[in-house]
């Protein structure tokens, strides 16, 4: 597969309604443009082949907290996944395909994989984006069930979460309670490119960071913030119409955003290079 075919491809599941997209394959395409000759088909059977070793160990009656926690003990005790620690931020902890291969990943990839197997089991979870950690829930009989897959699958209470952001963001952010909602799988896909543009964009690679928010926008193409981020990378890419229209375009959309003013200058400095090159 291509990079054009992965990107097309890409957009035809973006497209669908959120109940026909089909998580796991999205994220395998999404790692299919950092590999182009991915074979997509092999890693869902190999995500196919521990869903039959999970459902060899588990049972259907039992509460939906035993089932979860013998998941775990498949996924993370026995075939050895785990949350990389070590190096957090590596771009292969973003594809799933790496992820599979080398047993460890992040904590949404992971979240992925976790949930794309309990599905195939008959037990439904869902993503939950806290800031700065994704985890995973069961929702069922009136209760909840919080899972952390980057640490071992460990279950987690709401007031263990509320210390985890506390410890994330130094007690600088305040806990809601929405920070615990499910989230979609578009937006999962979403924060997947996220945590992907902030690597390219910290190691100075335009192209990558700019193929990231390009896929985002196909999500959300409206946000304010990729048009912003867009802007940016075409400016580094000396693309100083492109960037112009972009920013231009942001501070009609966000007028009262944070970074307004210094988006501003931005666009002044824009404007004087594209009248010396004229």
């Amino acid at each position: 597969m291509t990079k054009e075919e992965a990107r097309a491809k890409f957009a035809e599941m973006i497209a669908r309604n959120e109940n026909d997209v089909e998580l796991d394959r999205a994220a395998l395409l999404i790692a299919a443009e950092e590999y182009p000759h991915l074979d997509v088909e092999k890693y869902l059977d190999q995500i196919v082949a521990f869903a039959e070793l999970a459902g060899a160990r588990d049972d259907i009656q039992a509460d939906p907290r035993t089932r979860i926690m013998r998941l775990s003990d498949l996924l993370f005790d026995e075939l050895g996944f785990h949350g990389n620690v070590e190096n957090y931020f590596d771009a292969r902890n973003s594809f799933l395909n790496d992820v599979i291969d080398r047993r460890t990943g992040i904590p949404i990839t992971l979240s992925v994989l976790f949930i794309e197997i309990a599905r195939r089991i008959g037990l439904k979870l869902f993503g939950v984006g806290m800031p700065g950690h994704f985890i995973v829930k069961f929702v069922g009989d009136g209760h909840e069930i919080l899972v952390d897959p980057f640490n071992g699958g460990r279950l987690l209470s709401e007031e263990k979460c509320r210390e985890m952001i506390e410890e994330i963001y130094d007690s600088q952010m305040k806990f809601h309670p929405a920070f615990l909602y499910a989230v979609t799988k578009k937006q999962m896909l979403a924060r997947m490119l996220q945590n992907l543009k902030g690597i390219y964009a910290r190691s100075g690679d335009h192209y990558k960071t700019l193929g990231t928010i390009e896929r985002a926008m196909m999500i959300d193409p409206e946000s304010a913030n990729e048009l912003r981020d867009r802007g940016l990378v075409y400016s580094g890419m000396s693309r100083h119409a492109a960037a112009l229209a972009d920013l231009e375009e942001y501070l009609r959309r966000a007028p009262q955003a944070a970074d307004a003013k210094e988006i501003k200058e931005r666009v002044k400095l824009l404007r004087q290079t594209q009248a010396q090159l004229n």
